[in-house]
């Protein structure tokens, strides 16, 4: 191995970088995003509800959840969630909660809070008329939400929900704080076992811009079609 930059430690770790970093972080960004997305419809939901109890939920989950650093929020669920499911199910020992499991819970309930505003402000968006209209059909609360207000929220804040995602995916990156092996953790990995540490994080900084990057402009487009079909 010589003292220059080595690129033949990136090329035989493509492999386990892609097959098993790479993977895993797309799977915990797909899988956070569909969670976080769903909660966070519902927490929208709950905050534009006259409903004070739900109101209040709502806005202070989202408020201290938007509070929190997310690196502490990680460190939070990942030595306590085992004991939280042992307290629910009412265990003397601490579950066996795996890394990935603690790491999707954790995603799912702090994107939750940014994907609920996103979409209570696309909720907001649609001219208030509607609402009357379905009332005057006979509908109800949550049916005049599931069958006219939400799928033009979604198609409104789609943009903006997709960046959002492609933050989600980026901030996957910091679980390789917990030694999981997602594609920043194995880049790591392999760096320190190599001691290729320039390379390995420079080629993992180029590959996350590419994707990030290419991600952002497919984004533009659709906001630039969108607003011509408008």
């Amino acid at each position: 191995m010589n003292d220059g930059f080595d690129f033949d430690v990136i090329a035989r770790s493509l492999p386990y970088l892609f097959r098993d970093g790479m993977v895993f972080t797309l799977k915990l960004t797909i899988l956070s995003a569909i969670g976080g997305l769903v909660l966070g419809t519902i927490l929208a939901m709950m905050r534009l509800s006259k409903n004070r109890l739900f109101n209040t939920v709502g806005t202070v989950y989202v408020n201290g959840l938007r509070a929190l650093p997310l690196l502490l929020v990680i460190f939070w669920f990942y030595f306590l969630v085992p004991y939280i499911g042992a307290w629910i199910v009412g265990s003397d020992r601490p579950l066996a909660v795996g890394g990935f499991t603690s790491a999707l819970i954790t995603f799912t309930l702090f994107e939750a809070a940014y994907y609920c505003e996103i979409m209570r402000a696309g909720i907001q968006s649609i001219p208030g008329g509607q609402v009357a209209a379905g009332q005057a059909l006979g509908l109800r609360y949550f049916q005049i939400m599931r069958h006219v207000i939400l799928p033009q929220a979604f198609r409104n804040m789609m943009p903006v929900l997709l960046t959002q995602t492609i933050v989600l995916f980026q901030d996957t990156s910091l679980v390789y704080v917990l030694s999981l092996t997602d594609f920043m953790g194995a880049a790591a990995k392999v760096a320190q076992r190599d001691g290729r540490l320039v390379e390995m994080y420079l080629f993992a900084a180029a590959v996350y811009f590419v994707i990030c990057f290419t991600a952002s402009r497919l984004v533009k487009r659709l906001q630039t079609r969108m607003a011509i079909v408008r």
